[in-house]
């Protein structure tokens, strides 16, 4: 997805009006799939430029608050885990305990600890304990005035706190590399060796990558792509589930330069490989508790889109052949979705240096990835055992009943001047197959 120092999807909020705005301004190369929230100002305001609202409270802000002072709403992971009815697994003590999730960032976070510590206290969640390890180098000192490391620390907290929030007695090892994906190769060669080394350790039962490439950006896409995906071989060998956001900019996605996207449908890399399960965006509509004031429909807020579309990598897979007729004869993505939209972010708390300490709102695939996260892991302790290369279960759960998959048949991920696609009755390129209630989907996946 395209390259920012931000996750592009942020907004700091106010303790009074909106007024009060920073932009951040010098968007370079650090690849985190979010999008830029443009409100009224009195700055001039950029279609991919974060902006900043300073909180000077303690204490995180309600939906009522955000939608008072920004005209946008924002949900605690607590409304989070009402709305997927992931409280229900909590109280039958389903919560992915006995399991461990691999949150794959560069650089990482100085404060990660510090700052779960502090999401886990505001929201009245279990303690959380992050391990780090850097198994391809450790990354370099922190800089709060790069603005590479700020936006992938930035990614790192979300990852970590949203997969915490939805799994909160799983294990999270954060896995650091030292080098920034932008597009193309550029990092990827250490994510893999990293994710290999994971793999082969057998630290993880699920990796989450809030991270990608447009496959266009790989100087010969089939050819460089193919030398990157032992990682996801391993990966099915040693059933371990992985997950890659599926992108921010609806049917298009970023240019090789992170400056702009292509002017025609692309799609992007892990997301699009076969081998790993991509997780597209929705927009929730949810009240002071977490409960649907509206049925979900694909994320497309005017701020971002979620990715989905047709991969000119990869043929259609086996499991996609019962939609074929939706696909062809190409690798199809996504195939399920979780919250994403910026009006209606996720509540993320940070303190590194580059940024005001605070809460922020943050929406994107990125917000996605790491919620579905938790969600396996679920299913990996009901099933006393790890699901694994989940794809095939989930087109065939679908296709069995409802099984905890819930249909989105309104909205499209037409974005940035390109016609995307429609959500419809049954499995389609905005959505997949739609989004889940957790209890039902955890029991199904995990008797698959």
């Amino acid at each position: 997805m395209r390259s920012v120092p931000l996750p592009r999807s942020v907004v700091r909020l106010t303790a009074g009006a909106a007024s009060a705005l920073l932009t951040v301004a010098g968007l370079g190369a650090a690849a985190v799939p979010s999008v830029a929230v443009a409100l009224p100002a009195p700055v001039p305001a950029s279609a991919h430029a974060p902006h900043v609202f300073t909180h000077r409270s303690a204490t995180p802000p309600t939906t009522a608050d955000c939608e008072a002072a920004i005209q946008i709403a924002c949900y605690s992971p607590n409304q989070y885990q009402e709305a997927y009815e992931v409280d229900d697994l909590l109280k039958a003590h389903i919560d992915g305990r006995g399991k461990t999730i691999a949150i794959v960032d560069a650089f990482g976070s100085p404060t990660i600890q510090k700052d779960l510590d502090a999401f886990d206290k505001a929201f009245g969640l279990p303690a959380g304990h992050v391990q780090v390890i850097t198994p391809v180098g450790a990354p370099p000192v922190f800089n709060g005035n790069d603005a590479t490391q700020v936006g992938w620390a930035f990614e790192t907290t979300l990852d970590v706190e949203y997969a915490h929030a939805m799994a909160p007695g799983a294990r999270i090892l954060l896995v650091e590399t030292p080098v920034a994906e932008t597009e193309g190769l550029n990092g990827f060669p250490e994510i893999v060796k990293a994710e290999n080394s994971v793999i082969r350790h057998h630290l993880a039962d699920v990796i989450s990558q809030s991270f990608g490439a447009t496959e266009n950006t790989f100087a010969n896409p089939k050819r460089d792509i193919a030398g990157l995906r032992s990682a996801f071989k391993e990966a099915a060998e040693h059933h371990v589930t992985v997950l890659a956001a599926s992108g921010d900019d609806g049917a298009t996605d970023a240019t090789a330069d992170g400056n702009g996207t292509y002017p025609y449908r692309v799609n992007s890399w892990p997301s699009s490989d076969p081998l790993v399960t991509s997780i597209g965006g929705t927009q929730l509509h949810l009240d002071a508790h977490g409960d649907r004031l509206s049925p979900d429909v694909v994320w497309n807020d005017g701020y971002g889109a979620g990715g989905g579309g047709l991969s000119q990598v990869f043929a259609r897979p086996r499991f996609q052949n019962g939609v074929a007729g939706v696909v062809g004869s190409h690798r199809g993505t996504p195939d399920i979705s979780m919250t994403a939209a910026v009006d209606g972010g996720a509540l993320v708390y940070l303190s590194f240096p580059g940024l005001p300490a605070g809460f922020y709102i943050v929406g994107g695939t990125s917000e996605a990835t790491p919620i579905f996260s938790g969600i396996v892991a679920a299913a990996d302790q009901v099933a006393h055992h790890d699901v694994g290369f989940i794809n095939p279960a989930l087109y065939a759960l679908r296709g069995s009943g409802r099984a905890g998959i819930v249909d989105v048949t309104a909205g499209n991920n037409s974005f940035a001047g390109v016609t995307g696609y429609s959500a419809k009755a049954g499995y389609d390129l905005a959505s997949g197959w739609g989004t889940i209630d957790a209890p039902e989907f955890v029991r199904a996946l995990a008797r698959r």
